[in-house]
């Protein structure tokens, strides 16, 4: 279905465009942004990291995870 969306108007090129993430630091930003990606069919882990990624775009000071 997302692929006859994105055919006949030529505006989507991807799921990101249809479902935005919200900008910010705060938890509840970051939450709604997990669930947002969840929905999307992705990854506990990938929808964490995608929305924590958002999070230090938005210029929260949170680290980057070590490999230990």
């Amino acid at each position: 279905m997302l692929e006859e969306i994105t055919e006949a108007n030529g505006l989507f090129t991807d799921k990101e465009s249809v479902m935005p993430l919200k900008r910010g630091t705060s938890k509840e930003t970051i939450g709604h942004n997990i669930k947002t990606e969840k929905k999307a069919g992705k990854s506990q882990k990938q929808s964490v990291a995608i929305a924590l990624n958002q999070a230090r775009k938005s210029g929260a000071k949170i680290p980057k995870k070590h490999h230990q």
